[in-house]
């Protein structure tokens, strides 16, 4: 069965030294033409603002479309920019996911890899925030829902809270969220006693600086295992953040190259035995070309039950903190045993 990928790189979607840019896909494009033959890149159409709607306020589409119009400018302290083009690229960005998800869906592909930018996991319903426009996973959960799932989990290991999926799913008990991140940085939410009446539904993992390959595989290994199990999502659908990696500009999580092989294919066995194999990754952030382009490339391994072809051999040179009282703490609140 085959891997399906969209590519949206929405290269008018830039401003002048911002970190979220097109360039962070440079060294990743060449890239996926080396990818083996059962991994098929589809195309993407446009979301329609009534799917946007599903997660966002149509006051804010309307409001995201008009001041494209006015731009570029900075509509957001993060910064988060707009560009002329910016409307239609988000529409293209999540529309990327919702063409991945479907395939998935339908049986066309076992899995699917959606590299889209502008990313999505900061877009809470009533405002665009953190680089992010339209909130493309929670968008593409949505989808899954409309289309008959009972039950769909996003699981995001970007270093930063993914704020906006939370908001997104806080009262829809089909729609269950684990986020991994760096405690401390933007946009500074997402601590473990969060949405109590949402415990083993919504669920967060922040993390001390370093916490790098040993740390993920505990957590994935003795939370996301047991929260999945007790979910039983029919989907997952990964928020794929490259900033977790040790040498990212931006954060100071430990993962390398070879650990975000590890986390993602745990991820896709996770997927194979709790979701009939049915798992989509979606790319949000990672701000250093190079870890970009090792760890999307790690997760079309992962995906297609390979080995690492392309190890950057870039183990952190920071040591671990422990986390066990984080891990129990977190396991505690959850009342997982």
């Amino acid at each position: 069965m085959k891997t399906v990928s969209t590519f949206v790189p929405s290269r008018s979607h830039e401003f002048p030294d911002h970190p979220e840019r097109p360039g962070r896909l440079d060294v990743l494009e060449p890239l996926l033409n080396s990818l083996p033959a059962t991994v098929e890149q589809i195309n993407a159409a446009p979301a329609t603002p009534d799917q946007i709607a599903r997660v966002h306020l149509p006051q804010l589409i309307q409001a995201i479309e008009k001041v494209c119009q006015q731009g570029p400018g900075i509509i957001d302290h993060a910064p988060t920019y707009i560009t002329q083009t910016s409307y239609q690229d988000a529409l293209l960005a999540a529309g990327g996911v919702i063409a991945c998800t479907q395939a998935v869906l339908q049986g066309d592909a076992q899995n699917a890899f959606a590299i889209v930018r502008p990313p999505g996991h900061h877009a809470e319903p009533d405002h665009a925030m953190g680089f992010c426009i339209f909130n493309n996973i929670a968008i593409a959960a949505q989808e899954a829902l409309a289309s008959g799932l009972e039950r769909v989990m996003v699981i995001d290991y970007d270093a930063h809270h993914g704020n906006g999926t939370q908001a997104a799913c806080l009262n829809d008990k089909r729609f269950g969220f684990i986020s991994t991140h760096q405690w401390g940085i933007y946009p500074g939410t997402g601590w473990i006693n969060d949405a109590p009446h949402a415990k083993g539904r919504l669920v967060n993992v922040p993390l001390h600086s370093f916490a790098g390959d040993r740390v993920f595989a505990r957590v994935a290994d003795e939370i996301f295992k047991p929260i999945v199990e007790s979910f039983r999502p029919q989907m997952l659908l990964i928020s794929a953040g490259f900033d977790a990696h040790w040498n990212d500009p931006l954060t100071s999580l430990g993962l390398s190259t070879q650990g975000y092989y590890n986390i993602s294919k745990k991820l896709v066995d996770l997927a194979e035995e709790y979701c009939n194999s049915k798992i989509v990754f979606v790319l949000e952030g990672g701000y250093d070309p190079h870890n970009v382009a090792n760890g999307a490339m790690a997760v079309f391994d992962a995906l297609t039950n390979s080995p690492l072809q392309r190890d950057a051999h870039d183990p952190s040179p920071h040591p671990e903190p422990d986390h066990e009282s984080r891990i129990a703490e977190i396991r505690a609140w959850h009342q997982i045993n």
